[in-house]
């Protein structure tokens, strides 16, 4: 749907789907129950269409690009009055019901496939995105830094890409841009290191503006609070550095404070073995980092770390937008605020807009509802702060 100038749209990586069957026959229940759920109470004019932030895995892609299904698709979108302008190529493969955890860094940017997937991706936003428009996918930041991943190849794998969106760019009018996502433990994940980065990747190119037109980051708002790391302040350092923000993801992590003991406890219920669920505890402008919620407790129970030394722990868990935790939990949500704030103030600097809270299937209980009601309600909750 429209958002001032820019899309806004919630992504499907929230809905179970690997085959292209599975994303179609998601698309043609839960997508569309969404979108009347957001007719029906006003959200979305009925005129106007509404925008799908599409999950494809590596094999749905492969399908989708085979036979007929392509044009199947396109005259899917157009009778159900919906359209796609980004894809998130970050999983490429089972996102939900098995351990995820770090293969969702699987295959990284050293490997051929995961150039391979990225390309099958912007061949289907060739064919289905709106003419004229930009599109985005948004990827992984390069690599993981257990994978010890060889950065010269990664380098090499985004300038070739660049290029290749480039030429395809021109080909079909569309302005493509790739959005790597910066995450805690990423191969880059906080804003120093996403502009140091950036930095290696320019020195590198033949042609920077080929890079600063074609390459840039995916802001996810869960990711950087997890880092201390102000919205406003790391946007304006961002796009100073000559980054394009691809993609921003509204999301938003859980907070506590780690002297609680009822808070630690609290925390408990958010330990689950899918996702990767990084632990980030500041003192002073120290932080500690731990690859996932079982490392930190385990660190705990064998007094390696004291939690009562630390002013402040984030989990990368994904909580609703328009939902806080029960205390002695919260959000921080204050972080999405802040970037639609930003948006306000800088409309033209990002145009894409995706509602990711993935997690509603391994949610506690108390957060749980109906994931339509969900979507919508976050909708509001983003519409609302936004004027």
């Amino acid at each position: 749907m429209k958002f001032r100038d820019s899309h806004l749209s919630y992504c499907t990586n929230i809905h179970p789907a690997e085959t292209w069957a599975e994303t179609l026959t998601m698309l043609d229940s839960h997508v569309l129950a969404v979108r009347d759920r957001l007719r029906l109470n006003g959200t979305l004019p009925p005129d106007q269409p509404f925008a799908i932030g599409l999950r494809l895995s590596a094999v749905a892609a492969q399908e989708l690009l085979a036979g007929q299904n392509l044009t199947i698709f396109k005259d899917w979108l157009e009778k159900t009055h919906t359209y796609v302008f980004t894809i998130n190529g970050f999983p490429y493969g089972s996102f939900h019901g098995t351990r995820v955890k770090e293969q969702v860094f699987k295959p990284d940017w050293t490997e051929p496939s995961r150039c391979d997937y990225t390309k099958d991706l912007f061949k289907i936003l060739a064919a289905v995105a709106p003419p004229g428009t930009a599109a985005s996918v948004s990827t992984l930041p390069g690599s993981h830094k257990t994978f010890h991943a060889d950065e010269k190849t990664i380098l090499a794998n985004l300038i070739e890409l660049a290029s290749w969106l480039d030429q395809l760019s021109l080909q079909s009018g569309h302005d493509f841009h790739l959005g790597l996502e910066p995450e805690p433990l990423g191969h880059f994940e906080n804003t120093t290191e996403t502009i140091a980065f950036f930095q290696r990747l320019h020195a590198a190119a033949p042609d920077q503006e080929a890079i600063q037109r074609r390459i840039g980051i995916n802001y996810d708002a869960c990711h950087f609070a997890l880092e201390y790391d102000p919205a406003q302040e790391s946007l304006h350092a961002l796009t100073k550095a000559g980054i394009r923000i691809s993609k921003i993801h509204l999301s938003s992590a859980l907070a506590l404070d780690p002297r609680d003991p009822s808070a630690l406890a609290a925390i408990q219920a958010f330990n689950e073995p899918i996702y990767f669920h990084q632990v980030l505890l500041r003192r002073g402008n120290h932080i500690t980092r731990f690859i996932d919620l079982p490392d930190f407790f385990q660190a705990v129970d064998h007094g390696t770390v004291s939690p009562d030394s630390f002013e402040e722990m984030r989990v990368h868990f994904h909580i609703p937008l328009d939902a806080e935790p029960s205390p002695p939990l919260r959000s921080t949500r204050d972080q999405t605020r802040a970037v639609l704030d930003w948006h306000l103030a800088a409309p033209a600097a990002c145009q894409h807009y995706e509602i990711e809270t993935y997690t509603w299937a391994v949610l506690p209980a108390n957060l749980q509802r109906p994931v339509e009601s969900q979507i919508a309600s976050e909708y509001a909750w983003v519409l609302d702060h936004s004027r």
